[in-house]
């Protein structure tokens, strides 16, 4: 009988282990990926089934609260802007000169044809905040050691319930990352490369997506500047300077 309480006790502290171990993870790629506020441009490039285009553009935000971006080619898409503030997104089009509000459903829908969905380019908050992980194993990726997390949500207002994530165990940040709706279905992939170090921090400049219910090989993002902790005026971040 005392051989197996010790037993639970010991798979009990194993498992405890485990959650910190994990959520430690978690907490410093959290530390990595999200910033005060940062400006960047980056080009988006969709791989569709009928032929490639890209987008390029500048974005800013602060925390995850606030986030202003403007396209700037191709012709088509140049002078398109989006607004988020807190969990509302408005979009400009220049060729209606209308603005329109994202709500309820039409935020899954995809963003200019791409990978990702209005709700993809929203929700910038801290994966501690959202989802409780656990580690499930190690593996080597493209020469990286990583750990494998399992992140089931704790909250009710996420896009996905569970997230699956490779965390290079040196740079703590993900490399592979595939999401979960709450039946289990696989919905998206991603994998980040192009690493580099910015103000002592690791950061991915290279992500492809790919939605797996749809046709194409996938969105391909590239950040081509960015900068951290920078001073932003308070006026991008209003309806008024979506029309400017």
């Amino acid at each position: 009988m005392k051989r197996i309480v010790y037993s639970l006790l010991a798979i009990i502290s194993f498992l405890d282990l485990n959650a910190q171990n994990a959520d430690e993870i978690l907490k410093k790629v959290d530390q990595n990926m999200s910033s005060e506020n940062r400006v960047f441009e980056s080009t988006m490039t969709i791989n569709g089934k009928r032929g490639s285009r890209t987008i390029t553009s500048k974005s800013y935000s602060i925390g995850d609260k606030k986030a202003f971006t403007e396209y700037l080619s191709p012709a088509r898409e140049q002078g398109t802007k989006m607004l988020k503030l807190e969990n509302q997104l408005w979009i400009y089009s220049p060729s209606t000169d209308r603005t329109i509000q994202i709500s309820g459903h039409m935020l899954r829908q995809s963003v200019m044809g791409s990978d990702l969905s209005y709700e993809d380019m929203m929700d910038d908050r801290k994966l501690t905040d959202l989802y409780s992980a656990t580690v499930n194993g190690s593996e080597n990726i493209d020469g990286r050691n990583t750990w494998v997390l399992e992140l089931n949500a704790k909250v009710t207002d996420v896009a996905y319930a569970k997230r699956k994530i490779w965390i290079d165990n040196e740079r703590y940040v993900p490399l592979r990352e595939e999401l979960f709706a709450k039946s289990g279905q696989l919905l998206k992939q991603s994998a980040m490369g192009n690493i580099i170090k910015i103000d002592g921090r690791w950061f991915p400049t290279s992500i492809v997506y790919k939605d797996m219910l749809k046709q194409g090989d996938g969105t391909e993002f590239k950040i081509t500047s960015i900068k951290f902790n920078q001073v932003i005026p308070e006026y991008i971040f209003t309806k008024a300077a979506l029309k400017k």
